[in-house]
């Protein structure tokens, strides 16, 4: 199969991306976390504050704040235990339990793992695993590696201004398992959720932040210590307590740009034992072909990608009222984030609720990256859709949300819930009991045109960006969110009169009441 047709049925045939007699052999699935074995590891306080209320001083931090960071950022936080009735896994599965941590993942698999290059006072410097499963740091490569990891960004950060880096990789097996190729899709929409709140916490702890979406991948693979065989690195996030403008995408014009292949040669190979628990890991040969065609040996500039696409429309707008930011306790709305199931419960929503939530989801997502590169993004490479119904003085129909104007603007005016229900591929939700649904739009070539197929994984990863900011502005004002990825893209590109526009649907998100399913649930921090 193509690289072309395995994207297009990634969006548009589900159903040709995973064997139609696939099982999923659950008693062999692999942990939700790396474990690294036989290295030093540093713990990590398990004291972590309840409150993330106030934007803390931009001071360097310890590693007992730095440990704090990190769980809010990726930390276990929760046990659940349910057993749901219209759960096909149950006879299998018996007692679904589940390990749950502030972002959404697909099936709760969490196919991601962080990494840290950090440079710390009461820590030797160097490149660490988070290990999620036990709260602590495990080293892996001791050293300072300003300069290394600033070639491998293309001269394009000045990371002796930076106390550190986040590395965002995906582990390939760790939702192929259960998805197949369709996993390649949830994992650039996970790693996107990842950053979206590492993001956020890092304006809380008084970090600045940036997101690289480009680098050289072997020579940070390799920097690392993980094999493109299996994991591969999707984002690097420099992080500092100068302002971004005096250390993001600053070049180094005395250097010149180096290939992977020259830096690899730099550093001795790592060859660290891991445990991922599966006995029989399958092959994943399309996931490996996409990763290998998306690596970058060498760092070239590309053109600005243009503004987004919307569809034309006239004159009429649906003005929302205006209000101030939402200022809210990040942790107490991370902990409320609820992916309501079968459990949204139909309730009218007030214009500035609606409000509230588009504003804060939009404002929120302007951010510091590489393909901006001097300019925060303006959220110019995917934009913002909206099935409603029972709004408080809006009528039912489908909707553009302009950010700039603070609007929305009119594409059909009718509920669509039943069409919405039908395009769904599982009825694990009940879309007519849900009177908000979003969809978020981009490129229909998913940014290959301008980037070749790494386009389509920084697409994925800004959608999910964006997931993040809206679940976590939908907690802020009382709503519950469910990310979909089961619903009919050809569908809801018709509904919005997209598909002339050369854009598409890449993510589904209701929102709404809910009520709380039964289940035993308990929260993981000191």
């Amino acid at each position: 199969m193509s690289l072309k047709s395995f994207l297009h049925n990634l969006h548009y045939d589900i159903d040709k991306t995973k064997p139609p007699d696939l099982v999923v052999d659950w008693e062999d699935g692999p942990l939700a976390y790396k474990l690294y074995r036989g290295l030093p590891v540093v713990p990590l306080s398990p004291e972590i504050p309840l409150t993330l209320e106030d934007v803390e001083a931009p001071v360097k931090p310890d590693l007992r704040r730095m440990g704090h960071f990190l769980w809010y950022v990726f930390g276990l936080t929760q046990l659940s235990q349910s057993v749901l009735a219209s759960n096909s896994m149950v006879q299998t599965m018996g007692l679904l339990q589940l390990y749950r941590r502030f972002v959404p993942s697909g099936g709760a698999l969490y196919p991601n793992e962080l990494y840290v290059y950090l440079k710390m006072e009461d820590l030797p410097a160097g490149i660490y695993h988070y290990d999620v499963a036990h709260h602590r740091l495990v080293l892996l490569r001791e050293g300072d590696f300003d300069s290394y990891l600033a070639r491998a960004l293309g001269n394009r950060c000045d990371v002796s201004a930076c106390f550190g880096a986040v590395f965002v990789s995906t582990m390939f097996w760790k939702n192929f398992f259960k998805y197949n190729n369709f996993s390649y899709r949830l994992q650039g929409l996970d790693a996107g959720a990842l950053i979206g709140q590492l993001l956020e916490v890092a304006k809380r702890f008084g970090f600045s932040s940036g997101v690289y979406f480009r680098f050289l991948d072997r020579a940070v693979n390799d920097l690392l210590g993980v094999s493109e065989q299996e994991e591969s690195v999707y984002a690097v996030i420099p992080l500092s307590v100068e302002p971004a403008k005096s250390w993001f995408a600053n070049r180094n014009e005395e250097e010149g740009n180096v290939s992977a292949t020259e830096l690899c040669s730099e550093l001795p190979t790592l060859q660290h034992d891991h445990y991922v628990r599966s006995r029989r890991v399958k092959e994943f040969p399309m996931l490996i072909k996409m990763n290998e065609a998306s690596l970058l040996e060498t760092l070239r500039s590309i053109p600005r990608i243009g503004e987004e696409k919307i569809v034309p429309f006239g004159d009429q707008t649906v003005p929302l009222p205006r209000a101030k930011r939402l200022l809210y306790d990040l942790a107490s709305v991370s902990r409320k984030r609820y992916s309501p199931d079968s459990d949204f419960m139909m309730s009218k929503v007030s214009q500035e609720q609606l409000a509230l939530l588009l504003q804060e989801a939009m404002a929120s997502f302007t951010y510091w990256n590489d393909l901006d590169e001097e300019h925060e993004n303006l959220v110019s490479r995917i934009s913002l859709y909206v099935c409603l119904y029972n709004i408080d003085g809006i009528p039912a129909g489908a909707y553009y949300y302009d950010s700039a104007a603070h609007a929305l603007r009119p594409v059909r005016y009718g509920d669509f819930r039943l069409q919405l229900q039908h395009g769904m591929s599982s009825d694990n939700v009940n879309l007519i009991q849900v009177p908000i649904c979003f969809h978020i739009a981009g490129d229909k070539d998913h940014l290959t045109a301008a980037m070749g197929y790494r386009g389509y994984r920084i697409q994925q990863m800004e959608a999910g960006m964006l997931v993040q900011r809206l679940l976590l502005a939908a907690s802020a004002v009382g709503l519950g969110g469910h990310p979909l990825l089961g619903f009919d893209a050809r569908l809801c590109d018709e509904i919005y009169k997209m598909t002339s526009q050369g854009i598409t649907s890449l993510i589904q998100i209701p929102v709404g009441s809910y009520r709380h399913s039964p289940r035993l649930a308990g929260g993981l921090h000191g």
